[in-house]
């Protein structure tokens, strides 16, 4: 299969275009079609001056009464002019457009469209486009795409990119069995490709939109039960005891295990010493305790005389594992050896540690997505525990898997996921849940505020601070956006900076070098950093129990399962902790949303809640699901597709289990595609 062409190939993009593209991971045409929009601007009916809000993003129609005026001021020339209707007066500027001096002119009726911000106390808008009476009413009757940007690299010009890549692309051949697509009416692939970034109005949007879910879901649960299929039933050659030093480190640890780790303990000892390879999820909520049940699990892997390995999805969570499993091998004087591989290391300390772990000198390796290289041997690898299970590929699952011969597999996740969709999602492993929390745990505070409360936010977490605590605040953007009104990580870094002298306020974002976002984490996770502004990015950080307040701006634009994420990063140590949601939004439904984290720190119920208050067509929020391995679709949103796509799979392979059937040779074909792109996500 012939490689897609670059991105570079593409009119007007060079070396450094490309390489902003490429900080958005995008690399090919191919890439820049899947790079979906995130949101979707509709313009509306112009509005009256005086219905006009602070903030709001609007059009405004009228008559010039005089002709814009240009101005120089430092360098930067300021075009500005003036439009009244019969309720109010607004404010237009531009800057360095003198030419616009000739558009504007007295008496000309025009269409403005722009942000309404308040300067020198006046309604004002920056930049807004300018429309002709007919130029407006074609836009009215679109959806213009809005996509993830980063600086230097604004929504035009991915926008034309997109376009141009969609005018030149090959059609692909539609590879989905044709009952299907007439069973569930699903449109043409090439069709759905092109509507989903230009859809005429919402119904055209949705329709290409549940195509794309579908064929998402689709391709991954074939994937699924091609790995079931491989693993059923099969005989384990690492059939294990459960060693006396396991029990007694129970015993020795300062808590108890809850009953509900108590029992999944269980379930994964049996299966350890069951004579069948293991494939285990262990499901539970922040701070449930998922992690000592791996070490136990390790543990006893590696006093049968095996291997085991820990895959932690950041480096600093490796590092924490790590250091948290020798302090633990320590104090209880067990004499089994860790050892840490992770990409930042030297190239001398990744070789010293690869020849402990294949001359079997190291009993337990911890690390990142390092463990599954090539330079890696393992000697008599037997256990495979991933952390946070959604951060990672089908493909790096079973990439892990390799290394060893059929080793036990335990994956561990915190994602809230109910139980009928875990089945499906995890159709390859048995599932464990852990539905209870540890009884010294105290519940988090939590509190859904209007931005008016932001000043007191601020004070609090002062507050906070001058006790010796620490605190996060999320923001959904890394920097402003041409048209998606939010709060970013970069300004509002700033903006605390102002608020709180004398304390210690940095940024942490995805776009951010490897090696800067561990640095930085590691600080904060030390003490030296006060108040971290961030993205999602550290939805799976470190444990930071001197971590007591969560403030998340915007809050209504993330869904429900990624704001208990989020809050999960408090409340892990001795301190009362407390999360405070800055409710943003206008639209109906955000306030009971947002009420049902309020009520409850459950994530299984806030899963369940959720599901029941999102229908199928409501696409226009965040996405849920964290991760996962989808582009667009999401479990929670599309819980009913989800299912449907189980159900048809299941069907597609119990008639044709390999797929030989001559109408089934393009889904084939489309498949392997999607299974090698899986793969090479390893070496990201």
């Amino acid at each position: 299969m012939s490689n897609p062409p670059s991105i570079r190939t593409l009119k007007g993009i060079g070396d450094k275009t490309g390489k902003l593209f490429e900080k958005l991971g995008v690399y090919t045409t191919q890439d820049l079609l899947g790079y979906y929009p995130k949101a979707y601007h509709v313009y509306e009916a112009p509005a009256a001056i005086g219905d006009l809000k602070l903030d709001m993003t609007g059009a405004v129609a009228g008559i010039l009464q005089k002709t814009a005026t240009v101005r120089t001021f430092q360098h930067t020339q300021v075009i500005t002019a003036s439009l009244r209707d019969g309720t109010g007066t607004l404010t237009l500027t531009w800057f360095n457009m003198p030419f616009l001096r000739n558009t504007l002119q007295a008496g000309t009726f025009h269409i403005f469209c722009g942000k309404v911000v308040k300067k020198n106390n006046r309604l004002t808008m920056e930049q807004p486009e300018i429309f002709t009476k007919d130029g407006y009413q074609a836009m009215m009757e679109s959806m213009q795409p809005v996509y993830g940007q980063t600086k230097g690299l604004g929504n035009k010009a991915i926008t034309k990119a997109v376009a141009q890549a969609l005018s030149l692309r090959q059609m692909e051949r539609e590879y989905l069995p044709a009952y299907i697509r007439e069973k569930y009416q699903l449109a043409e692939y090439n069709f759905a490709l092109e509507h989903i970034h230009f859809p005429e109005n919402r119904q055209q949007l949705l329709f290409a939109r549940k195509r794309l879910v579908f064929d998402e879901f689709f391709l991954f649960l074939l994937a699924v039960r091609s790995l079931k299929d491989k693993r059923r039933d099969k005989k384990s050659r690492w059939v294990m005891r459960r060693p006396v030093q396991v029990e007694q480190l129970i015993k020795n640890l300062p808590y108890d295990l809850t009953k509900a780790q108590k029992k999944v303990l269980d379930e994964v000892e049996a299966d350890l010493c069951g004579g069948l390879v293991m494939n285990r999820l262990i499901q539970g909520d922040v701070g449930s305790g998922k992690t000592i049940l791996a070490f136990l699990a390790l543990l006893t892997a590696a006093l049968n005389g095996y291997q085991g390995a820990m895959m932690a999805p950041t480096e600093v969570l490796a590092r924490q594992h790590y250091e948290g499993m020798c302090r633990l091998f320590e104090e209880q004087g067990i004499d089994r050896v860790p050892v840490l591989v992770t990409g930042s290391m030297t190239a001398k300390e990744k070789r010293l540690a690869c020849e402990k772990i294949k001359n079997h000198e190291a009993d337990i390796v911890v690390g990142t997505h390092a463990l599954i290289q090539e330079k890696v041997r393992y000697d008599k690898l037997a256990l495979v525990v991933t952390d946070e299970q959604h951060r990672f590929g089908v493909g790096q699952r079973e990439s892990l898997g390799d290394k060893g011969e059929d080793p036990h597999v335990i994956v561990m996740s915190a994602t809230p996921i109910p139980r009928t969709l875990a089945i499906i999602i995890y159709g390859d492993l048995d599932i464990s849940v852990i539905d209870e929390l540890p009884s010294n745990r105290l519940p988090v505070k939590n509190c859904v505020v209007g931005r008016e409360y932001r000043k007191n936010a601020y004070s609090f977490i002062k507050k906070q601070v001058l006790e010796g605590r620490q605190a996060y605040v999320i923001c959904p953007m890394v920097e402003e956006s041409e048209m998606i009104e939010a709060e970013n990580v970069l300004d509002y870094t700033k903006t605390l900076r102002e608020e709180l002298p004398g304390v210690s306020v940095e940024y942490l974002h995805g776009k951010m070098k490897g090696k800067e976002k561990n640095r930085i984490m590691e600080r904060f996770a030390c003490g030296d950093i006060q108040v971290l502004v961030s993205t999602t990015v550290i939805e799976v950080g470190v444990n930071v129990p001197n971590a007591t307040v969560m403030m998340i701006e915007n809050a209504e634009r993330f869904g429900l399962a990624q704001l208990h994420q989020l809050r999960g990063r408090v409340g892990r140590g001795e301190h009362q902790s407390y999360c405070i949601m800055v409710n943003c939004g206008d639209q109906e439904g955000c306030g009971e949303r947002l009420d049902i984290l309020n009520r409850s720190n459950d994530g299984f119920y806030i899963a369940s809640e959720d599901l029941k208050l999102r229908g199928p067509g409501d696409i226009f929020g965040l996405r849920q699901s964290g991760d996962m391995e989808f582009k667009l679709a999401d479990i929670f949103t599309d819980a009913n597709i989800l299912k449907t796509v189980s159900e048809e799979v299941n069907r597609l392979l119990e008639e044709d289990r390999e797929l030989l059937k001559e109408e089934h040779h393009d889904l084939k074909r489309h498949l392997s595609r999607f299974l090698e792109s899986s793969y090479e996500k390893l070496n990201l």
